[in-house]
């Protein structure tokens, strides 16, 4: 009895200790299944931070590589120049350094495969912007970032380092190209651009257009025997050989400049390239603008249509019109708010206020559906001619240096990044047919603006553009910026990406070639070189003949804007030119005093017009404002008459004025501080003096 009882208990001992094993196994399943997807989730959050990190650090070693690749160039420059060496420029530089460079990367560098990247397969009409992924219930975003060649699939990660030093071209549009248009536009010397206004206006515009017809006629010629022989891939319209023309119709001959610059080269021949290159980069963006804007009615977008050929003109005249609008706009703003505040005496924040003023133009047209490259060039050009005035001088010289540092890093980043886009870029399509027909088209193309326009311009012209100038002309006719950046904006269809490997190389030779033989072409011309344009300038004005050959046809013109500009926009925009009081009729006194109240003049600091509106006459001056004359005598001391010369400047002393524009002369209220330089030839007729 004893041992039943005893075998009873150990059994329920037993039965108890399993059960409770049971639970305990039961209740450590229920804990792992509950703590598995937190660690799942806290190893997926570790290792996409690893990945961030690594990305990070990519990022990191592609931005140095273009500081190394910017620093080397600058040495090497420094030795170029301490050498006297111009057999190459800077740009050119540039850009060898880039393929180099892109040659180590594309061929050098491979980066081992991630065993956790997975390739699959869908069917879809259209390729996504944004793709959602459904991953065991979480839902991960996936972005478009471009089409891979199906032969590369299995090389994902060397794809992946390629596709990370190829910049978004919109990184070109809103952030490096601002600074170069508008350093072109601020930089702009305005007395010698007014002298070959007409000539200038008509290489930009109508020789732009032209040089866009040409080159794409004939592109369009060479893709039709293309489809002939069975050498095209795919589809090319004519609308596209239109927009090609217009891409590489934009000419940028920095390197020739550059050359020009340091040895002096004809002044005339340096304002007509310098002129045509600042406005027909505009042009040729809003003319492709247009091009794209280009929409029959049907279903066939490529017939030609006449109102749909009206409606894109229509497009580029207002696409222009209103850029040109919001950047004068922004301009003036600029040059009230320096005005009539007292920013100039924290020099700080009025550079800082100028620099966004002039950036904001650009993102400002660009958000408006305008042209950026128009804004922010007629910006720049209205805030050196008001704006600058303005400033304090630790503000003038600021504004001058960023903007210059600005163009010069941005130039040779862009010319760098072109180098290494040859081998980096994973579209390309180069075609030899296209190639050759492209650079035929480009040279005739240049031709047509060029000569044509210039025969037709020597007939209203006494002073000729000679034969040596057009062949120069001719000659400097690069490709460079603009023309890179139009072509890489979309690379998404086979013509785009044909059109861009064409210009890549396009814009290769003509820097190389035609950028390094220009000293050559120079010396072939027997164009001249040292000369001090404005001393030559200075005493064609004193003996009276070469510089009266200008006058006919550019005073017209120049006339009617000086005299408006002079005694009304300057009074009102800066604190140069006469008092508004002397040249508004009476019935607005107010507004002419308020206009020049106190605030206006009240500056210690004297303030420098580069477009001098005053011109010294053998130790005394005589300006008329409306009823009021001004004279000043050597001594400085000043008096006011009655009615004096009335009516607007003569020829001649229209004349004398853009000769002198660049010397300087000093405004404190109405009194005149004219500080005379020994290299001044005096005027030897006392009795003419300036009519206003």
């Amino acid at each position: 009895m004893v041992f039943k009882v005893t075998v009873n208990n150990a059994w329920r001992a037993t039965r108890t200790l399993w059960l409770l094993v049971l639970v305990s196994l039961s209740v450590c399943i229920c804990v792992c299944r509950a703590s598995s997807p937190q660690e799942d989730s806290a190893m997926e959050n570790i290792d996409t931070e690893k990945k961030a990190e690594e990305s990070h650090r990519q990022d990191s070693a592609d931005l140095l590589i273009f500081i190394m690749l910017l620093t080397l160039t600058i040495l090497t420059i420094w030795l170029f120049k301490h050498r006297r060496f111009r057999f190459l420029h800077e740009t050119g530089l540039a850009m060898i350094y880039g393929l180099l460079v892109g040659v180590v990367l594309r061929y050098g560098i491979h980066v081992p495969r991630d065993i956790s990247n997975v390739t699959m397969s869908c069917h879809v009409n259209a390729s996504p912007a944004t793709l959602l992924i459904n991953v065991s219930g979480k839902f991960y975003e996936y972005t478009l970032k471009g089409e891979i060649n199906a032969n590369a699939v299995g090389d994902v990660q060397d794809n992946e380092m390629l596709r990370k030093v190829t910049f978004d071209p919109e990184v070109f549009f809103n952030i490096l190209l601002p600074p170069i248009i508008f350093h072109a536009g601020y930089s702009l010397k305005r007395r010698h651009f007014f002298l070959n206004m007409g000539s200038i206006l008509a290489y930009a515009f109508l020789g732009t257009v032209v040089s866009c017809f040409v080159i794409g006629l004939l592109m369009y010629g060479c893709v039709v025997l293309m489809k002939q022989v069975g050498q095209l891939g795919g589809d090319f319209f004519f609308t596209d050989c239109l927009f090609f023309g217009a891409i590489v119709s934009a000419t940028d001959p920095v390197t020739v400049l550059a050359i020009f610059n340091e040895l002096q080269v004809d002044v005339d021949l340096y304002a007509l390239l310098f002129g045509e290159s600042v406005l027909n980069d505009a042009v040729a963006l809003v003319l492709s603008s247009s091009i794209v804007a280009y929409q029959p009615e049907g279903n066939n977008s490529h017939t030609f249509e006449v109102m749909a050929m009206l409606n894109s003109f229509g497009v580029f005249l207002g696409v222009f019109s209103g850029s040109f609008a919001l950047g004068v706009a922004t301009g003036v703003v600029t040059a009230l708010v320096t005005k009539f505040t007292k920013l100039r005496d924290f020099q700080l924040l009025e550079t800082a206020l100028f620099f966004l003023m002039s950036w904001s133009t650009f993102l400002l047209a660009e958000a408006c559906g305008s042209t950026g490259v128009v804004a922010v060039l007629f910006c720049g050009i209205t805030q050196a001619h008001y704006t600058y005035n303005n400033l304090s001088p630790e503000s003038q010289d600021r504004t001058k240096q960023l903007f210059e540092l600005l163009n010069f890093l941005a130039e040779n980043f862009i010319f760098s990044y072109m180098g290494l886009t040859l081998f980096t870029f994973q579209s390309h399509v180069f075609n030899p047919m296209f190639i050759v027909g492209a650079f035929l088209a480009v040279f005739l193309g240049r031709a047509a603006n060029i000569y044509p326009l210039s025969f037709l311009l020597n007939l209203g012209r006494r002073n000729k553009i000679r034969s040596n100038f057009q062949h120069m002309m001719m000659f400097a006719g690069l490709r460079g910026a603009m023309t890179f950046a139009l072509s890489i904006r979309d690379t998404a269809t086979y013509a785009r990406q044909m059109m861009f490997s064409t210009t890549l190389l396009v814009v290769f030779f003509t820097v190389w070639i035609c950028g390094g033989g220009t000293t050559q072409m120079l010396s072939c011309q027997h164009i001249r070189v040292g000369v001090d344009s404005d001393q030559d300038n200075s005493m064609s004005v004193v003996e009276g003949s070469e510089r009266r050959s200008t006058k006919q046809e550019s005073a017209w013109l120049f006339r009617i804007w000086y005299n408006f500009d002079h005694n009304y926009l300057k009074p009102i925009l800066t604190h140069s030119g006469p008092p508004l009081t002397a040249t508004l009729p009476p019935c607005c006194g107010p507004l002419a005093r308020f206009l020049t109240s106190p605030q206006a003049y009240e500056n210690e600091c004297q303030l420098k017009d580069d477009d001098s509106d005053l011109i010294l006459n053998d130790g005394d001056i005589s300006l008329t404002y409306g009823d009021i004359t001004v004279s000043t005598d050597a001594t400085g001391a000043h008096t006011s008459g009655g009615p004096g010369f009335a009516g607007a400047a003569s020829f001649d002393d229209l004349d004398r004025e853009l000769a002198y524009g660049d010397h300087e002369l000093v405004m404190r209220g109405t009194r005149l501080v004219l500080p005379m330089d020994d290299s001044e030839p005096p005027f030897t007729d006392p009795h003419n003096r300036l009519r206003m």
